[in-house]
């Protein structure tokens, strides 16, 4: 555990990670500088929630970088790497970690952390682990990239197990984080516009297992080309699951049951209609959490049980509500192609889809080939409208309806659906250019949802 006592430590960015890893170190007599481009007015209650901390704070403006002002930057997830304050401190040898190595630092030995990244099924993987491991009677909290900051649940566990949501963003700055148990659910092209390029990216998520040693696990999709190379640089006990193929070791589908091979032992979970969640996406979350759930000792029941309860995470393919037989879906967790692909793909009912936001710089082509395949009208607005438009028009398909603003795409979409059609929020984009969250953007579609059963 590193001793964080006098260091002169320069928080870049003041948001949910970085307003963590502020108190944690506050707590360890850091000599702590928070730096945001916002400036006092738009960060408000922020910095009310540090003044009793007596931390100096640069808003809208950056502090002067160099080897006698700072030992250490801490830069938030958001925050591009190539801004003045963290090129800076590259060029003077100053080290630039993020919070979730931080967080490593942090931890005390007793204390287990279990992995997951992927471009897609972070969130819902990681629910769903925490939900077998808490049922099994563990300790076992979840937080990183969603819930709570991983400093904050170090600074307030000493033992059990910590499921951490790691996204690339986080991995980019760790140099020493070691999972005891890392998973990697699948890598197409994402974050471009941060990562640059696909090798970028793709590095960033190989992080996870770096530091690893033989003593840990790896769980690894077989079916995901880029993983496979991956899994040769490996430092891990490489363990894999497939949705397609039944495995000498690893997470399977057999006779359509979940079954898991492990040192030569086999554990048949459950019937795969049995489980709660649905889509063939689910699959590989489900059958991720279920190899690292054998590999950390958890009883078959406790497995089983869980899986058949488990209905899923907010805004991923979250019922919204029924109205005049449409039913709604809040998918607004789907900030990529990709994954909008995936939800498109988990239901036989006619689609009114809902789509558009700010583009992360991934191609559009894919999503538009099952577009015309599956979507009976589409709905877009955003920044990235006229580039999905293109690609839809590109394929042949016509049914497309644009709009100015959030509301008006869901009246639009009522207007279009029919009794037995789903209306699909699933924007395969940023929610950036018109809220501040993809969450803010759920629950606003989930309201206007609820509205409308109220008329």
């Amino acid at each position: 555990m590193m001793d964080f006592k006098g260091k002169k430590i320069l928080v870049v960015g003041i948001a949910r990670s970085g307003v963590a890893a502020i108190k944690v170190l506050a707590r360890r007599g850091a000599i702590i500088t928070a730096t945001d481009r916002k400036n006092r007015e738009q960060l408000g209650d922020i910095l009310k929630d540090l003044q009793e901390l007596k931390i100096e704070v640069f808003a809208g403006s950056y502090p002067l970088v160099n080897s006698q002002s700072f030992d250490m930057l801490i830069a938030s997830p958001g925050v591009p790497l190539d801004i003045e304050p963290l090129a800076a401190a590259r060029e003077e040898g100053i080290p630039v970690i993020s919070e979730l190595e931080l967080a490593y630092l942090l931890k005390s030995e007793e204390l287990k952390l279990y992995a997951i990244s992927g471009t897609n099924g972070k969130t819902t993987t990681v629910s769903l682990l925490q939900a077998i491991l808490a049922n099994d009677g563990q300790m076992a909290l979840s937080g990183g990239n969603i819930g709570i900051p991983l400093s904050t649940l170090v600074d307030s566990m000493s033992a059990g197990v910590i499921v951490v949501e790691a996204s690339s963003f986080q991995l980019e700055t760790t140099y020493s984080f070691r999972p005891h148990i890392s998973a990697l659910l699948n890598i197409t092209p994402d974050h471009l516009d941060r990562h640059k390029t696909m090798e970028g990216y793709i590095n960033a998520k190989a992080k996870i297992f770096a530091n690893q040693t033989g003593d840990d696990y790896a769980v690894l999709n077989k079916e995901d080309e880029e993983i496979r190379k991956l899994a040769k640089k490996c430092p891990a006990r490489v363990v894999y699951f497939s949705t397609e193929h039944v495995l000498e070791e690893g997470a399977f589908v057999k006779d359509n049951y979940i079954c898991m091979v492990l040192d030569g032992r086999i554990q048949v979970i459950c019937p795969v209609n049995e489980v709660l969640l649905r889509g063939k996406h689910n699959l590989e979350n489900i059958l991720c959490s279920v190899a690292v759930a054998v590999i950390a000792g958890v009883k078959t029941e406790s497995i089983a049980k869980t899986l058949k309860t488990f209905s899923g995470v907010r805004h991923r393919l979250e019922e919204a509500g029924i109205v005049d037989g449409v039913l709604y879906i809040n998918d607004s967790k789907a900030t990529n192609p990709e994954s909008a692909i995936k939800a498109l793909e988990s239901f036989k009912e006619p689609i009114i889809l809902i789509a558009g936001g700010r583009s992360k710089g991934s191609s559009y082509a894919f999503f538009a080939q099952l577009i015309k395949e599956k979507v009976k009208e589409l709905v877009l607005l955003g920044e990235a409208r006229e580039e999905i438009k293109k690609a839809v028009m590109d394929q042949g398909f016509m049914n497309i309806h644009e709009v100015d603003d959030f509301s008006a795409a869901v009246f639009k979409a009522r207007q279009l659906a029919s009794k037995g059609d789903v209306v699909l929020l699933s924007p395969a984009c940023a929610s950036w250019d018109m809220f501040e969250s993809y969450e803010q953007r759920g629950d606003l579609f989930c309201q206007l949802v609820r509205n409308m059963t109220l008329e």
